[in-house]
C-alpha cells in the first residue's frame, strides 16, 4: 500500500470536503471534514463543527498519517460553511447582482444622510476624499483623512444594522 505522503495531488484532492477519519502512526484517530491537504507536507487540515460550538480546526501532519477513510461525502453547503470559517467575510463571494444591490442601497443611504456620494464604476466616491469598494462594508472604506474615514465608516456600519 502506498504511503499517504507519497500519493498524488489528484488523490489528495479527492478527499477535500469529505467527512473522513484520519489514522496516525501512533493509532490516534481524528474525524472531521477535509478543508485541504498541503501539497508539500501532505498534512491534512480537518474542520469539525459541533452544533452550537465554534468550529475546531486540526492539522494532522502528513508524515504521521497512515490511513484516511471516507465516512461521508460533502455538499456545496458543507463547502460553503467550511470556507466561511476560514475566509474573512469580505472575501466571501457575492454575485454581481448582490454587489450592485449593496452599492445602490449604500449610495441611497449616504444621500439620505446628506453625504455627497457618486458612483465611479464599482467604487463609491464620497466628497472626493474617500472611496468605498466592494463589498461595501466599513472595512472597505479608504481615505487619508481619518476624521472623514471614521464618520463614513460609522454611517456604513449603521446602514448594515438597518
Amino acid at each position: 500500500m502506498q504511503q499517504w505522503s507519497s500519493r498524488s495531488l489528484r488523490h489528495w484532492h479527492e478527499f477535500v470536503n469529505q467527512e473522513v477519519c484520519v489514522t496516525t502512526r501512533d493509532r490516534q484517530r481524528f474525524e472531521g471534514r477535509v478543508f485541504t491537504v498541503d501539497p508539500v507536507s501532505a498534512s491534512v487540515v480537518l474542520l469539525s463543527v459541533q452544533e452550537g460550538e465554534r468550529p475546531a480546526v486540526r492539522v494532522v501532519l502528513g508524515h504521521a498519517v497512515t490511513d484516511v477513510q471516507t465516512l461521508g461525502t460533502g455538499s456545496e453547503e458543507s463547502e460553503r460553511q467550511m470556507k466561511s470559517v476560514f475566509l474573512p467575510e469580505r472575501a466571501q463571494v457575492l454575485s454581481e447582482d448582490e454587489l450592485k444591490a449593496r452599492r445602490e442601497s449604500l449610495r441611497l443611504w449616504l444621500e439620505k444622510n446628506r453625504v455627497p456620494v457618486s458612483e465611479d464604476g464599482e467604487v463609491l466616491r464620497v466628497a472626493g476624499a474617500l472611496t468605498i469598494s466592494a463589498p461595501y462594508r466599513p472595512g472597505d472604506c479608504s481615505s487619508s483623512n481619518e476624521i472623514i474615514l471614521a464618520r463614513v465608516q460609522s454611517l456604513v456600519q449603521k446602514h448594515q444594522a438597518v
